[in-house]
């Protein structure tokens, strides 16, 4: 199988479903070029967090933030099953379910005042919805942060050069962000002055990497990391958009344009056959169930419940226009499936380019190939985004890039989003809580100091706790071994908010099919998944057994209410 093939097959689903599909929903479902409706970046503008944003650096903010290491991460692992089923995913997934999504939410909210899916579920379904969708996104944020700081502590550790050009690019976002609200220079100049600035510091980088300390263990280097970045986090979320979130998620953005162009094309150049087969056997001892288990571990690169609340939490506040949120929204995602394609094709075929390597799960190898990467779902789900640096890297060196640079280059696309997602998470699960301080009368949960205090000290917790890993017996942080939990919580999610959207639509008379089946399908995988976690986890680990149980009940809860209220619809 030739990897142009499926370059150009992925290409070519993810320009009609932008074409065709989301002009449908704009125009039959979403309503977007109603002028008259009053958005909340006007109408509330604070300039802290409501801010009336151009389109293109809203959409550089939005997709940076909901493209962090998921879509990476999950596809990498997922290529234990072959190509096949994660390349449909991806691309049905994205353009069928994940774009129809993070549109509606981005939609919805900014229609609702810039209110949370969890506060608009209140006056469409009920006040216990409400609360129960809160409680159900806290737990899932606390898991994104201490999942995402551990993976960017893990490549600060694996690719010490990357730390240089990471912290360059906070300072210069900081300058391009005083730059831009003072009108100085024009966003796209600044924008690409930076990238360029960002690209020397990789070069640096790469000949001068920082080791925190040589006489640190690996271990003890990460957690240090992993407290700064929660440090950073919390500030950064306390900051006015414009002063960091937005021109540095600009930056991002057209890193990551450029960064997938340079992949795609060292695609064409290099031609890698894909040396993965389209379905692994199933036969083989050891090989997890392919229902439901792809369908969450692949995540965030098909349908992502994190990425309503980045539509509804920050995007919806920035929305200038409402025809806006068709760019912002549906093509995010469809720029988050691309970047899950890459992952796929760099773990499928470009690992096969790379000659000595030091994987995660078993030390250095030499003639890497996927059979010798995914050898085992054990080593599979240890060497996690290695797949999109090593392949991704070769890609790269057959453009004539020096390979230390190629290398850099990729973990610093992946920490860049990480590193947003962080922040913006950690900034959501502050309105999250104040939310939750107004539902369930904590006035304290509205002193801005204190919820981001809440929101980042569980989440540190989480990362520095070491459980047992039920499929190897190993001891682990149990952000990792909750990963599986990670994806279905998170898809779940993405199903509760599709269940809010039906009916908030329905309520409105408008066609709800392109809601309501995706919401069946992900409800149905994610209800599997979750209780196939819980069966696991039963006998090997009590605490990750509960808090399976947990999330089971408040979405049997949740369906519960929203299943009440159609039947009450229905006989009124």
């Amino acid at each position: 199988m030739s990897s142009i093939s499926l370059v150009i097959l992925g290409f070519l689903t993810f320009y009609a479903g932008y074409k065709f599909y989301s002009v449908y929903l704009s125009h039959s479902l979403f309503d977007i070029e109603d002028t008259s409706i009053e958005l909340p970046s006007k109408s509330m503008k604070d300039g802290i967090d409501f801010y009336p944003t151009k389109k293109h650096i809203l959409f550089g903010h939005h997709f940076t933030s909901i493209a962090g290491a998921a879509p990476i991460i999950g596809p990498c692992v997922a290529a234990y099953w072959g190509w096949l089923p994660a390349l449909l995913w991806i691309l049905l997934g994205t353009v069928f379910m994940g774009a129809v999504h993070d549109f509606g939410a981005l939609v919805t909210s900014a229609k609702e005042k810039g209110r949370s899916i969890a506060d608009i579920a209140s006056s469409t379904i009920s006040n216990r919805a409400r609360l129960m969708f809160l409680v159900f996104i806290l737990l899932l944020v606390w898991l994104v942060l201490a999942v995402f700081a551990m993976a960017i502590a893990d490549l600060f550790v694996s690719v010490p050069a990357s730390v240089i050009p990471i912290n360059v690019q906070i300072i210069v976002a900081l300058f391009m962000g005083v730059m831009l609200k003072r009108k100085i220079m024009s966003g796209a100049f600044l924008s690409v002055v930076s990238v360029v600035i960002l690209y020397f510091f990789i070069w640096v980088g790469s000949n001068n990497p920082i080791v925190l300390g040589s006489s640190l263990s690996t271990t003890e280097m990460k957690n240090i990391w992993i407290v700064l970045l929660f440090i950073y986090s919390g500030v950064a979320s306390l900051l006015p958009v414009w002063v960091l979130l937005q021109p540095r998620d600009y930056i991002n953005s057209h890193q990551l344009f450029i960064g997938l162009s340079l992949l795609f094309l060292g695609v064409f150049v290099a031609q890698p056959e894909v040396t993965a087969p389209a379905v692994r056997s199933l036969n083989e001892p050891g090989v997890p169930h392919l229902f439901p288990m792809l369908f969450v571990t692949i995540a965030c690169g098909a349908i992502s419940g994190f990425h309503g609340l980045v539509s509804s939490g920050t995007s919806s506040k920035q929305l200038e226009k409402l025809s806006d949120s068709r760019i912002v929204g549906y093509g995010g995602m469809i720029g988050e499936g691309s970047l899950a394609l890459v992952a796929t094709l760099a773990a499928v075929a470009g690992i096969s380019l790379v000659g000595h390597a030091n994987l995660p799960s078993v030390g250095n190898v030499t003639d890497l190939e996927w059979h010798v990467y995914y050898d085992t779902w054990e080593h599979a789900s240890q060497n996690k985004a290695a797949a999109f640096v090593l392949g991704g890297g070769a890609l790269l060196k057959s453009l004539g890039i020096q390979e230390i640079f190629a290398n850099t280059l990729m973990a610093v696309l992946v920490i860049s989003f990480a590193a947003t997602t962080l922040d913006t998470a950690t900034r959501i699960q502050r309105f999250i809580l104040n939310e939750f301080g107004k539902a369930s009368n904590i006035p304290s949960l509205s002193n801005k100091l204190f919820a981001t205090s809440i929101a980042v000290i569980p989440a540190i917790m989480l990362a520095f706790w070491n459980v047992t890993d039920p499929s190897s017996g190993a001891t682990r942080q149990a952000g990792w071994v909750l990963w599986p939990i990670f994806g279905a919580s998170n898809q779940m999610l993405a199903a509760l908010t599709l269940m809010v959207l039906t009916i908030y639509y329905w309520k409105k008379k408008k066609p709800i099919l392109p809601l309501f089946i995706p919401m069946l399908i992900v409800m149905v995988v994610t209800i599997s998944a979750l209780i196939s976690n819980a069966v696991t986890f039963f006998n090997s680990n009590t605490v990750l057994f509960t808090l399976s149980l947990l999330l089971i009940v408040l979405i049997i809860w949740m369906i519960y209410e929203g299943v009440n209220l159609i039947i009450k619809l229905i006989n009124n």
